[in-house]
């Protein structure tokens, strides 16, 4: 099965597993679970579910046995993008090719079905059916909550929006996004290395890669909001220069950002040397991050 096909396979089996997870019967506020399933179902690449997934099967877990930990993943990566989106935020009208929840909704329930989104993740993680080791779930779950707090994605939101007035420099710019987009996907390794009982070593591993593969992803994205489209990727483009924020892009300049971002791939691939053939998914993901139009 080629990565591509892989990908696909993964994404059908997460907005599956949400799908059910996020139904609206018999629930007290339906409007707010609409919304909620507006924000998650449908559209993404799944990209940090797929990277938990494949992770854990390194370790022999079943794709079927990771489903819900990816699940929780991705219900705090929704609920990211739905408050990034907000006026107070980055102001997006676009997301994914459709309005944005508060543009499809309104602002309050776009607020409210982000903070149920975050909750509902640790719902998840908590639940027997991660894994049958309690203690296995609660090292998921301060894992994650580590990943996603104020040392985390939301640190690196707070610093991304206060970049927007204070001149950053290319040390302040890796900092921001290794917090904003690098600690959801290293907590995705971490979490298929926990499910899977790596070892110290193993997870450290897997860390490295996660971090410089991280990395690459943000050039990615900043290299196609400088040269893409709206209709290209689904959201608008040129944000952050019109916001007179520095990118990689705006730093370096296009041709070096991407020399940096291919040596981040190489640098991850190369922090799988001690994995053979059962890291090769990983490997392709790498070179994914550089390769995708969106």
């Amino acid at each position: 099965m080629t990565f591509e096909q892989r990908l696909a396979q993964n994404a059908t089996a997460v907005d599956g597993w949400l799908d059910i997870r996020l139904s609206d019967a018999e629930v007290s506020a339906p409007h707010l679970w609409r919304a909620m399933r507006y924000a998650s179902l449908g559209a993404g690449k799944r990209l940090r579910p797929f990277l938990l997934i494949e992770t854990a099967t390194m370790f022999g877990v079943a794709h079927v046995a990771a489903l819900p930990a990816a699940g929780a993943l991705e219900c705090i990566h929704c609920y990211s993008l739905v408050h990034d989106d907000l006026p107070a935020m980055d102001d997006d009208d676009l997301r994914r090719g459709k309005p944005t929840v508060h543009k499809a909704y309104d602002e309050a329930t776009a607020i409210l079905a982000g903070d149920a989104l975050l909750t509902l993740a640790f719902e998840i993680l908590s639940a027997e059916e991660v894994h049958e080791d309690t203690a296995i779930r609660l090292e998921l779950v301060q894992a994650l909550a580590k990943a996603c707090g104020a040392d985390g994605m939301a640190g690196g939101q707070m610093l991304d929006l206060a970049a927007e007035t204070i001149p950053a420099s290319l040390d302040d710019i890796r900092l921001i996004q290794s917090l904003k987009t690098g600690c959801l996907i290293k907590h995705a390794c971490h979490a298929g290395a926990i499910l899977g009982r790596a070892s110290d070593e193993q997870t450290a591993c897997l860390l490295a890669y996660a971090e410089k593969l991280g990395l690459a992803f943000q050039i990615a994205d900043d290299l196609l909001d400088h040269e893409s489209s709206p209709d290209a990727i689904g959201k608008a483009t040129q944000k952050d220069a019109n916001a007179g924020k520095a990118t990689f892009v705006s730093l370096l300049g296009a041709d070096e950002a991407r020399t940096l971002a291919q040596l981040q791939v190489e640098q991850a691939i190369d922090a799988l040397s001690d994995f053979g053939a059962e890291a090769d998914m990983l490997r392709a993901a790498a070179e994914f991050a550089i390769m995708r139009e969106k």
